[in-house]
């Protein structure tokens, strides 16, 4: 997972040693923001770009409970504008992951060490990113029951256009 922004160019990346899950997602986002809101504090809405992946689909439900939870908790609108299948290309977030790509030059990834040793090493527009190893262990399949669901879905706002494409979070 990784994260840049309009603002800065500084990236950072978050590798784990688990199955990206809803929850690491959100974990690392979470974790970003503790680092980084010091630089945002003029921010409203927190806008988000997805890849539509598995695990934060807008219809999965701990995904819609944890962006909620973490809506609530920073105080911030969020939104998630997700592309297209096949149109991650245009995805900025993308490009870091070819800039990686093209770095490590078919090295053989072979243990978490190795990983990070490229990772740490690369540069995206001429910075060195900042690198974080999560070694928590995730849970799959985390589902939250519909009856659960119900009081989360006020916040989530579908747009009236786009509505798989363009979900706005607002917290009460």
């Amino acid at each position: 997972m990784a994260f840049s922004t309009i603002k800065s160019d500084q990236l950072s990346i978050y590798m784990g040693q688990s199955a990206e899950t809803t929850d690491f997602i959100v974990d690392c986002l979470t974790d970003w923001w503790q680092n980084n809101q010091s630089d945002y504090t003029e921010l409203e809405e927190l806008v988000i770009d997805l890849d539509g992946g598995p695990a934060t689909r807008s219809n999965r439900t701990q995904f819609i409970k944890r962006i909620i939870e973490l809506s609530q908790r920073i105080g911030l609108i969020i939104r998630l504008i997700y592309y297209p299948p096949y149109h991650s290309k245009y995805n900025p977030i993308e490009r870091c992951w070819a800039a990686l790509e093209h770095y490590w030059n078919g090295a053989i990834l072979d243990s978490v060490e190795t990983a990070i040793y490229w990772a740490s090493n690369m540069t995206w527009k001429g910075i060195q990113p900042i690198l974080h190893l999560v070694e928590i262990t995730y849970e799959k399949g985390v589902k939250v029951l519909p009856d659960e669901l119900k009081q989360y879905l006020p916040e989530w706002q579908r747009s009236e256009t786009l509505p798989k494409w363009d979900i706005t979070i607002i917290p009460f």
